[in-house]
């Protein structure tokens, strides 16, 4: 197996950062964002918190639908 390294300078990748992310669907974007989520509150064990601002969240919902 061969390996291929490339190096670019920060500007650079930047770039193709940014490049990269605006090719991507709104979706796309929304799906990975909700992954990157879910894996900070299990990596942290911050399922309480989260569970919590739910909560607190749908009950904002629910206060702002009724008007």
């Amino acid at each position: 197996m061969n390996k291929k390294i490339k190096i670019i300078n920060r500007e650079d990748e930047e770039t193709l950062d940014i490049s990269f992310w605006q090719s991507k669907s709104s979706e796309e974007r929304l799906t990975v964002l909700q992954e990157l989520r879910e894996q900070y509150i299990k990596l942290f064990n911050k399922q309480t918190e989260y569970n919590e601002s739910r909560k607190r969240l749908r009950r904002v919902f629910k206060i702002i639908k009724r008007t």
